[in-house]
């Protein structure tokens, strides 16, 4: 029988800056009667990260730029949060009233540069809190904590909500990766009548972050942190920037 299970860490405090996330992630896992596994895949939510990672940015504190002014104009939004925006950004690729769509410091292409102000003490006029400055280096980072305090083979992905251009929605999707191929190439393998694959390509890290969203919810739920366990896939190296297709190949651009 194929099995994928998903188990969610208990009880994880409200996380602050300079918090020990490999420890909190532990300590939530074992709340759950949950302990590692080799093979298993710890997703977090991007937004614990961040706090982590000390990313909140207080609106009082940021003064908007000329060009920043502008934007907000054009899309009805906060030039404070518009200045927040274009310092992530590497281009604005599309805007309209309540949306921008930028590339994003890591190449990623994305709402508002994944700038949110849900969940925050304070509310949303008075922070924000950006992406991780790098996300696969935030995965390698919890990866190799969790690994040397467990001693099992683990792969991290840090998780988000994307929207997509031809689809109505969001959904979960990996933006940082440490210790899973993102992209598994399947190509030359056979179907199941004999037929090499030609084209096949898996977003594996991004259908395992759809997986665990299902779990963490996208509202007051409180479930940050999933365990994926039995991947019909082993391990292996890959990150997130694996995932971003080139500008050449992008029709949508």
């Amino acid at each position: 029988m194929a099995e994928l299970r998903l188990i969610a860490a208990e009880g994880i405090p409200e996380v602050q800056a300079g918090d020990d996330l490999a420890a909190l992630v532990l300590a939530g896992l074992a709340a759950a009667g949950c302990s590692l596994q080799d093979g298993d895949v710890i997703v977090l939510a991007q937004k614990i990260v961040s706090k982590a990672e000390g990313r909140l940015r207080i609106l009082a504190d940021v003064q908007p730029s000329a060009a920043a002014h502008d934007l907000a104009a054009t899309c009805a939004k906060d030039a404070r949060v518009m200045e927040l925006l274009l310092g992530e950004s590497r281009a604005v690729l599309r805007q309209r009233p309540g949306v921008v769509i930028v590339e994003n410091r890591n190449g990623l292409v994305m709402a508002n540069a994944g700038i949110d102000a849900s969940n925050l003490a304070g509310g949303p006029d008075e922070a924000v809190l950006l992406l991780p400055a790098d996300p696969d280096a935030s995965a390698a980072g919890l990866r190799g904590a969790l690994e040397a305090a467990t001693g099992a083979r683990l792969g991290v992905i840090i998780n988000d909500s994307f929207g997509r251009a031809w689809r109505q929605g969001t959904i979960g999707t990996a933006i940082g990766v440490a210790g899973v191929a993102a992209l598994l190439d399947l190509r030359g393998r056979p179907d199941r009548r004999g037929r090499r694959l030609e084209t096949s390509e898996l977003a594996l890290a991004d259908e395992i972050a759809a997986a665990a969203s299902l779990l963490m919810g996208q509202a007051a739920e409180g479930r940050p942190v999933v365990v994926v366990r039995g991947l019909p896939y082993p391990l292996g190296d890959g990150c997130a920037a694996d995932l971003i297709r080139p500008p050449a190949q992008d029709m949508f651009r």
